[in-house]
C-alpha cells in the first residue's frame, strides 16, 4: 500500500486493538504489503459463534473468555466455531473443546514437532510507514486502550521483542526465516539487510544453536545491485536470498525497476553467483521470489506491474537453472488486498482454477523440472479464516502439481499474530471427499503423519541443510529454556494481530 491518504488510513483500524481475540482471526489483517479485506459474513458468523463458545466452555471452567481462548481447549473451540460455519474441515471434536484434559493431552504430544518458518517479518524502529504508530496513538488519545494513552507509541512496541515471543514462545516454531521487502526508497524497507543479519545473530547467540536464519533481499536493475549483493554475501552471508519482481512492492508507484526472472542478461550472472557461492552453504540454492497479492484492484492501478507479478517467468527460469531452487511466495496467490477468497471461489466455480496458484502447480508438468517450490504465506493465512473451500482446494492443487515435499511453510507472521493457530489448522485440515473425487486430490492426512510433517518443516530443512543434530540440539538450548520458564509461570498467547484491518462490515 505504501504511504496512504488520511481517507485511507481512516478507513482501517489497528489489529491489535480492533479485532476481537479470537485464537483464529475474525477478518483479514495485513501489513504494508497489501490493504485487507473487509470481513466477509461468513467471517462475521464465525465470529458470533466463536464468541459464543468460548463464553459457554469459559465458564463452565470457571475462567474469563479471554483467557480461555488462550489455551487448548479455546483453540478447539475456535475450530469447532469454524466447522459449525464453514462445514467439517478441521479434525476436532466438541468434547476436545470442553475437556481441558483431552486438549492439553493433544497439544503435548504435537508441541515437538519440528516447524520451521521461513517467511516471516517484523518492522525496523525508524520506518517511515508511520500507520501503525499513528493508529495506535489514535486509540490511547480516544481512551479505548488504556495502556496506550499518554504513551508515545514506536513500531518497538510491536515488532523485535514482541516478534520473539509471538514466534518462539507461543507457538510451536522451532526455526524462524527473518524475511523482509524493500523499497526504492531505502527508509521505506521493513527492514535493512543488516538489520537482519543482527537480529539473526542476537537470537542465534542467545540460543546457542541455530534458531534463526535470514534473507538478504536483491534488487536487480537499481544501480551497482549486483555488486552489492556480492559484497553482502561477503559481509552478511545470508542464508537465501529474496526478491520483488514487481520491484517496489511497498511504494508501487516508485517500482522502476521490474524484472523477470528469466531475463538472461540481467539475472542469468546473479545466478551464476549463487551456484558457485551456494557450493559452501546449500541454502543459497534457494532463490525466494514474491509473487501474487495483485488482485484486479491493484491491477487497475498498475496495469504494468501485472506480467511481473504472475508466474510466467518461473518455468523457463527453473528449467535453465536446474542447481537451483526457486521458492514462489504466497504461492503467488493472487486475491488478498482489494480481493478476497469469495473471488477465488467465483473463479474455481467458473473455470475449474484459481489464477496464477493453478498455473504455479502446473510448472513442473509444463516445464518438466523439479526445482519449483510454493511456499504458503499469505495463501494459507487468508484463505483459511476467509473461506477453508478455497484453502482445501488451493492445498489439494499445489500437492498434486508439485508435490507434498514442494509445498513448504511459511506464516507472514507476525502480522496475523503468533503463527500458532496456521499451525493448528494446517495439522487439522483436510480436503473433503467430495473435492478429493472431483479434482484428484490426496488426503492430506494426520497432524503428525508424512504430508503435514513434510509441509510444516521436514522440506526446509532439507533445501537449507538443517541437519538431525542441529534439529535435537534444540530442546535443550536457551529458548526452550525460556518456553519452559514462560508456560510453567503462566504465559500465554495474546492473540492480538498486528497491523491493519478494515473498518466496518
Amino acid at each position: 500500500m505504501g504511504f496512504l491518504t488520511q481517507d485511507e488510513i481512516d478507513a482501517l483500524a489497528p489489529a491489535e486493538s480492533s479485532l476481537f481475540r479470537s485464537p483464529i482471526p475474525v477478518q483479514s489483517v495485513s501489513s504494508d504489503e497489501f490493504e485487507p479485506s473487509r470481513q466477509s459474513a461468513k467471517q462475521r458468523e464465525f465470529e458470533a459463534r466463536v464468541k459464543a463458545i468460548g463464553s459457554e466452555l469459559a465458564k463452565h471452567q470457571g475462567m474469563s473468555r479471554r483467557r480461555f481462548f488462550t489455551t487448548a481447549g479455546g483453540m478447539a473451540a475456535a475450530f469447532v466455531a469454524m466447522n459449525d460455519t464453514h462445514g467439517p474441515f478441521y479434525a476436532v471434536s466438541r468434547a476436545e473443546a470442553a475437556t481441558p484434559e483431552m486438549a492439553q493431552a493433544r497439544a503435548d504430544t504435537l508441541k515437538d514437532q519440528f516447524v520451521m518458518d521461513m517467511h516471516t517479518h517484523f518492522l525496523r524502529d525508524d520506518t517511515r510507514i508511520m500507520t501503525f504508530v499513528r493508529q495506535r496513538e489514535a486509540v490511547g488519545k480516544a481512551g479505548w486502550n488504556p495502556a496506550l494513552a499518554g504513551k508515545p507509541q514506536t513500531i518497538e512496541d510491536l515488532k523485535f521483542a514482541n516478534y520473539f515471543k509471538e514466534i518462539f514462545l507461543d507457538s510451536d516454531t522451532k526455526v524462524a526465516c527473518i524475511s523482509g521487502s524493500y523499497s526504492e526508497d531505502p527508509r521505506d524497507s521493513f527492514l535493512t539487510n543488516e538489520m537482519k543479519f543482527d537480529a539473526r545473530a542476537r537470537v542465534n547467540k542467545e540460543a546457542g544453536t541455530k534458531r534463526m536464519f535470514s534473507h538478504a533481499i536483491f534488487t536487480p536493475g537499481q544501480d551497482g545491485w549486483l555488486e552489492r549483493a556480492e559484497r553482502e554475501m561477503e559481509t552478511l552471508k545470508p542464508d537465501s536470498w529474496k526478491c520483488y519482481t514487481i520491484g517496489d512492492n511497498t511504494n508501487k508507484h516508485l517500482a522502476k525497476h521490474p524484472f523477470r526472472l528469466d531475463d538472461e542478461k540481467l539475472l542469468y550472472p546473479f545466478y551464476e553467483r549463487l551456484v558457485k557461492w551456494s557450493k559452501d552453504n546449500p541454502g543459497l540454492r534457494n532463490v525466494c521470489v514474491h509473487k501474487g497479492l495483485f488482485p484486479p484492484s491493484i491491477e487497475k492501478q498498475y496495469p504494468h506491474l501485472l506480467g511481473y507479478a504472475t508466474v510466467a517467468d518461473v518455468g523457463k527460469a527453473a528449467k535453465d537453472w536446474p542447481q537451483l531452487n526457486f521458492m514462489i511466495y504466497h504461492s503467488a496467490y493472487r486475491f488478498p488486498g482489494g480481493g478476497t477468497a469469495e473471488d477465488a471461489w467465483a473463479q474455481l466455480q467458473r473455470t475449474g482454477r484459481i489464477e496464477w496458484v493453478n498455473d504455479l502447480a502446473d510448472i513442473p508438468a509444463q516445464y518438466g523440472v523439479s526445482n519449483v517450490y510454493a511456499d504458503l504465506g499469505q495463501i494459507f493465512a487468508q484463505s483459511t479464516m476467509a473461506d477453508p473451500r478455497v484453502c482445501a482446494f488451493l492445498m489439494g492443487s499445489l500437492v498434486k502439481g508439485l508435490g507434498a515435499d514442494h509445498v513448504v511453510w511459511g506464516t507472514d507472521a507476525i502480522w496475523t499474530g503468533s503463527p500458532q493457530w496456521q499451525i493448528e489448522a494446517l495439522r487439522r485440515l483436510e480436503i473433503p471427499e467430495d473435492m478429493r473425487k472431483r479434482y484428484g486430490f490426496a488426503p492430506l492426512g494426520a497432524a503428525d503423519g508424512p504430508v503435514k510433517r513434510a509441509i510444516l518443516g521436514d522440506t526446509n530443512a532439507r533445501l537449507y541443510a538443517f541437519t538431525p543434530k542441529q534439529r535435537t540440539a534444540l530442546a535443550d538450548d536457551r529458548v526452550a529454556y525460556f518456553r519452559n520458564v514462560y508456560e510453567r509461570e503462566g504465559g500465554a498467547r495474546t492473540n492480538l494481530a498486528y497491523g491493519y484491518t478494515r473498518k466496518g462490515a
